[in-house]
């Protein structure tokens, strides 16, 4: 593609009448630059892509997109924002390929994760072709893939969905993080559900107030955009239970399909039923009153097949099929998961690592456990510190056996991780052990039967972050090795 043929993307805000050579890629890493490759400088949290240029033309880039002049021997076009104008680039120079896409973006505090698996399935059991974008991978196909980020940068996503439309992929479902709302990542995504889970207490270190936070998140539904579509309608599928609902459902103009359990709902769960193996509910909706029974445990389970649901539906699918698919769901890594070793007591492995959902967790737990309860938990470093003594207030109230141990300490002292735990903990009975293994030996040595233990924070993780370095370390091996050694 020609620079002028890309650059007129960005009229009128710009007018470059220069040099016009062919782009044969976009890069925003001086290190993937090419012969050809229009190098666009971001600002980042600990570098300034301004200061690669230079060894971006070094290494063939054709042009460069700045927010400043630069003395360079190719063409540098200075926009006002290089974050929005590599969306708008990446967008036209991929052939706009979320527009070939059915879209569903998925926003929320907890719940995202399982949420998309679930919707994935129902969707690939319609005989659909699907991708899948997340925190644990990103799936095109039945091809998976690591990820940096929950939600990718906007160069990144439209170079994936352009490689989804190239294998015949037709849905997608991503999660939508905060973040990238907020920076702009998702700008040129034509998004047709939009999914809201729940908004509690995160990534304050960021947003720094709640009410910041709960702005982001709207975001999402703001700009699904205005216009109403006859023939491919546009949906927001929303969790009125939750105090943001509203400021969501006024934010879109699009078609609203609400899911609650607590109000009234276009699809409510009623008479919900828990055991230790599995969930089932009523579910009332537009088109009847239908049974389910779940192979996932918890009323937060409950929350994320109801938003599932909604989505099937406004997918087009039949709700009789919709609720086969969930059925057979099993889990999802990381998610609620038992690690089962044939031992007499309980150990599962959970993402929990914010006050809402280690709170969900153990409400759960406290549902089937018949004795003692032993919570393993920590903080991430370099996160959101006023909810490390939430964290461990709720542990001390639901579990008998609170256990506060390191996370992922990243750059911070988990020494004084702990010490900011205990700050919520004030006259109440914990033990701390810092070495994340030791706590888990320790909790599987002293369970006895029917005990259950719950090990909080890193999921599906498979690394430990300390200082700047990562460590192999995955708390359902460790806790598999540890049933297997006692």
């Amino acid at each position: 593609m020609k620079l002028h043929t890309l650059l007129h993307q960005l009229q009128p805000y710009m007018a470059y009448t220069g040099e016009n050579p062919d782009i044969s890629s976009i890069e925003n890493d001086s290190r993937n630059v090419q012969l050809g490759s229009l190098f666009i400088c971001i600002k980042g949290f600990t570098v300034d892509g301004h200061d690669f240029a230079a060894s971006a033309v070094t290494h063939g880039a054709a042009a460069v997109i700045s927010e400043k002049e630069l003395a360079l021997p190719v063409p540098v076009i200075v926009v006002q924002n290089t974050r929005r104008a590599m969306a708008v680039l990446a967008d036209a120079f991929f052939g706009q390929p979320s527009h070939k896409l059915h879209l569903i973006g998925i926003t929320g505090t907890n719940g995202k994760t399982t949420t998309s698996h679930l919707i994935e399935k129902i969707l690939s059991d319609a005989g659909r072709k699907t991708g899948l974008i997340g925190t644990m991978y990103t799936k095109i196909g039945e091809k998976s893939y690591e990820v940096k980020n929950t939600t990718p940068e906007s160069l990144t996503l439209q170079r994936i969905f352009k490689q989804m439309v190239d294998v015949g992929v037709e849905s997608t479902v991503m999660e939508v993080s905060s973040h990238a709302l907020d920076e702009g990542r998702v700008h040129g995504c034509d998004f047709n559900l939009a999914v809201f889970t729940n908004l509690t207490q995160d990534h304050l270190d960021y947003h720094k107030t709640m009410d910041e936070y709960r702005i982001a998140k709207g975001l999402l539904f703001s700009q699904l955009g205005s216009a109403f579509s006859y023939t491919m309608p546009k949906y927001a599928i929303i969790n009125v239970d939750d105090l943001a609902s509203q400021a969501y459902i006024k934010a879109t103009a699009v078609h609203v399909l609400t899911y609650g359990i607590d109000n009234q709902a276009d699809l409510q769960a009623i008479n919900i039923q828990m055991t230790a193996t599995g969930t089932s509910f009523d579910l009332l909706s537009p088109f009847g009153k239908y049974k389910v029974s779940l192979q996932l445990i918890g009323k937060f389970s409950v929350y994320n097949v109801l938003a599932a649901i909604g989505a099937g539906i406004a997918s087009g699918l039949p709700i009789e099929q919709i609720i086969q698919s969930i059925e057979e769901v099993r889990g999802v890594s990381g998610r609620f998961e038992t690690v089962d070793a044939g031992q007499n007591f309980s150990v599962i492995v959970d993402y929990s690592h914010t006050p809402d959902s280690l709170e969900n967790a153990l409400k759960t737990v406290n549902q089937f456990a018949k004795k003692r309860v032993f919570t393993i938990v920590g903080c991430g470093g370099d996160r959101d510190r006023s909810k490390r003594p939430l964290m461990a207030e709720i542990a001390c109230r639901l579990s008998t056996d609170p256990i506060f141990t390191s996370d992922n300490p990243r750059s911070e002292d988990p020494i004084q991780i702990l010490k900011d735990m205990e700050d919520g903990a004030k006259g109440k009975s914990y033990k701390i052990i810092l070495d994340r293994k030791e706590a888990i030996h320790y909790a599987v040595n002293t369970a006895g039967k029917d005990d259950v233990i719950l090990i909080a924070g890193k999921g599906h993780e498979t690394y430990q972050l300390i200082g700047n370095r990562i460590f192999d370390f995955d708390d359902r091996l460790v806790a598999k090795e540890a049933i297997e050694e006692r």
